[in-house]
């Protein structure tokens, strides 16, 4: 494979405590702070780098799916505690809402960690 040249150039300005730590790692890891840059903004770049807008659109669209869900949720709950209290909810269709509303809880928790986990990778 040939070698290509680097002829592109980045600045970047850095602060103190920033410059001390990559100043640190050049030390530890014997790297070339150019070298350690590089490799730490390539590495992974499309996993780590954000579409910010693109992600907040989804957010918002998760977030309204998650409110017609909860309020559907809440509607054929009332509607099967009518039917209860006049002893006609069949107790198939009780036993396959509570196993449904048990998913949608698991998958709400699912979502919960996932997002966390978006909002502390965003942080850093």
């Amino acid at each position: 494979m040939k070698k290509e040249n680097r002829t592109k150039k980045i600045d970047a300005r850095f602060t103190e405590a920033e410059y001390t730590i990559i100043l640190a790692m050049e030390k530890e890891l014997g790297v070339r702070k150019t070298d350690l840059v590089r490799s730490r903004l390539l590495a992974n770049a499309p996993a780590v780098v954000i579409n910010a807008k693109e992600l907040i659109r989804s957010l918002d669209s998760i977030g309204a799916e998650l409110g017609r869900s909860g309020n559907n949720i809440n509607q054929l709950a009332r509607y099967g505690n009518i039917l209860n209290n006049k002893k006609v909810l069949s107790p198939v269709v009780m036993e396959r809402f509570n196993t449904l509303f048990e998913q949608y809880i698991a998958n709400q928790k699912i979502l919960e960690i996932a997002l966390r986990r978006i909002v502390r990778a965003m942080g850093h």
